[in-house]
């Protein structure tokens, strides 16, 4: 009988798409897998897409206020969702259990923990979530995207998995060509998230125009696009779009990104090893883009750049160097920096973390 899997995986891209990329290695091995969501998580329609089954639960975040009427409501929704998960496990009957990070995870690996099904999660982050941090009393099995300085039960450092198609080559000029850009020029992709990317948008295209020797790719995110494309009015330079469904190839056909530091994004950097500035979103829990990004910067393979009141200075600044200096000298020895991280390989982590579960 082949095993099954039960994976709790949603809401950010950064909880979702190692969970994502896990559940498609257990489908081309042939175990069974059913994915746990939140209610209405756009996440769903990608598993449908890709035809992986999934069940609903009705669930919500902590609060980070003291408001008790929304204390109330969460632990109204925490009951359900145990009540759901219970009956998901049930049904299922996995032999292990996991969670990819995010509030979803809980509900899934409290009650499956307490049922005797094996249960694992993984984190992508420098910094423990806290749910993970929750998760991590009840688990067999702790997987580490990034190296933490914190001390993790059951803990091992696998890497973020990332889909396969970050193994495919890409052809720099065919893509270059298809946005209307010169391949000969030096290039750089812009992913500047749909969080608080308002900032961030408007500074990359002040240095589009200040660097006209330079090309710019600008992936928006549907929220920002007819804003971001009024930025690049009259520029030959920059192409924008709303979304790309080649990110892996754009990643393969660039000379330089500058983008978030999730660590999904950096497992995908890894892959292209594609020098990139980062400049870490400055809301995110516990400042964990700012760690993820302080390992690649440690290895020489990225510069960061803080999202503060300075930020279009500083990334001008920043920018500046690759213009002025010997550009691919500079390039070529942030490429070398991804050798220094001491990683694994994401492309091959789904494996490895699914040979791992499949021991449990």
């Amino acid at each position: 009988m082949n095993k099954r899997f039960l994976i709790a995986s949603g809401g950010t891209g950064g909880h979702f798409y190692p969970g994502f990329a896990l559940g498609e290695e257990f489908k081309r091995q042939g175990c069974e897998v059913l994915f746990v969501v939140r209610k209405d998580d756009p996440a769903a329609k990608v598993l449908s897409a890709h035809g992986l089954h999934y069940k609903e639960i009705d669930f919500m975040g902590l609060p980070r206020s003291i408001n008790p009427v929304r204390h109330f409501k969460f632990v109204c929704k925490l009951l359900k969702a145990l009540r759901q998960t219970r009956q998901i496990v049930r049904d299922f009957r996995p032999e292990v259990a996991i969670g990819t990070g995010g509030y979803i995870s809980f509900p899934l690996i409290f009650t499956a923990h307490f049922m005797g099904v094996k249960t694992a999660v993984h984190d992508s982050n420098a910094r423990l979530g806290l749910a993970n941090k929750v998760c991590g009393k009840f688990t067999d099995l702790f997987m580490l995207g990034l190296p933490t300085p914190e001390k993790v039960k059951n803990g091992v450092l696998t890497s973020t998995p990332v889909r396969a198609e970050f193994g495919l080559p890409a052809d720099r000029a065919d893509q270059l060509k298809a946005l209307h850009l010169d391949p000969t020029k030096p290039t750089v992709l812009v992913v500047g998230g749909s969080q608080g990317a308002k900032d961030l948008n408007g500074a990359v295209a002040a240095c589009a125009k200040a660097f006209s020797t330079w090309q710019f790719i600008h992936i928006t995110g549907e929220r920002w696009f007819e804003s971001v494309r009024g930025l690049y009015a009259g520029l030959s330079n920059a192409a924008v779009l709303p979304y790309s469904h080649e990110i892996y190839a754009l990643m393969k056909s660039v000379d330089l990104i500058i983008c978030r530091s999730g660590a999904s994004t950096l497992a995908e950097l890894m892959c292209c090893k594609l020098p990139a500035i980062l400049v870490p979103f400055p809301h995110a829990a516990a400042n964990h883009q700012y760690y993820n990004a302080k390992i690649f910067a440690d290895a020489g393979c990225a510069q960061i750049v803080p999202d503060d009141a300075h930020l279009p200075a500083a990334l001008a600044q920043a920018f500046k160097a690759f213009v002025q200096e010997n550009t691919a000298e500079k390039l070529v020895a942030m490429r070398a920096g991804y050798d220094k991280l001491l990683l694994p390989n994401p492309l091959t982590a789904a494996h490895s973390i699914a040979e791992r579960l499949k021991s449990l």
